[in-house]
């Protein structure tokens, strides 16, 4: 989710303030979001092999559109506004306009869209994991749990309904503090 965040923050500023940039990177990022998540995820990892590292790295390739584009979308709304006008005038550089008045402004999305990301990246390593591409076996993840647990369904029920319940949780809580931070963040909201 870090890397996620810092990767799309940086595209989608980059895309969103300066129109020579926009074409190339929006055109990437359209070309990683044809694919479904899952789906590239699973194709990264097949080309770097099973470890924590490439599960990191795939599932940042998978999700880093769609913050980019979140990003994006807020830079443009608002670099046409006036305290943007404003600290242009004032002498400020592209830079400052970015990091002091255009970032803060798009945090709030940003930060909603974080959350819903963290749980969709839980539920897709757990999924690479179960399927035997995610994190090797010795390492604690709810996908090699499920997978593991799944010949003793019979006899052990707990060892797969246990971590399938937390790993539901999880995911939905996660949903939940999404929906709840875009109700306080979100300022449509409040009308």
């Amino acid at each position: 989710m870090i890397i996620t965040g810092i990767a799309g923050v940086a595209l989608g500023l980059a895309a969103g303030y300066y129109p020579r940039f926009e074409m190339a990177i929006m055109r990437v990022m359209d070309a990683l979001m044809a694919f479904p998540a899952i789906l590239l995820a699973l194709a990264v990892m097949a080309a770097l092999g099973p470890s924590v590292f490439a599960s990191i790295a795939a599932l940042s390739i998978a999700y880093t559109p769609r913050v980019t584009r979140t990003v994006r979308a807020s830079v443009l709304s608002l670099k046409s506004l006036g305290f943007v006008e404003a600290a242009r005038v004032q002498g400020a550089t592209d830079l400052r306009i970015l990091l002091k008045h255009i970032l803060p402004n798009c945090l709030s999305p940003l930060i909603v869209q974080e959350t819903f990301i963290f749980a969709y990246a839980i539920l897709a390593e757990s999924s690479l994991s179960f399927v035997g591409v995610g994190a090797p076996p010795p390492t604690p993840s709810w996908g090699n749990i499920l997978s593991e647990g799944r010949v003793y369904m019979r006899e052990a029920p707990w060892i797969t309904v246990a971590p399938g319940v937390a790993l539901a949780s999880v995911v939905l809580g996660l949903n939940l503090l999404g929906d709840g931070l875009r109700d306080i963040l979100d300022p449509k909201m409040k009308l």
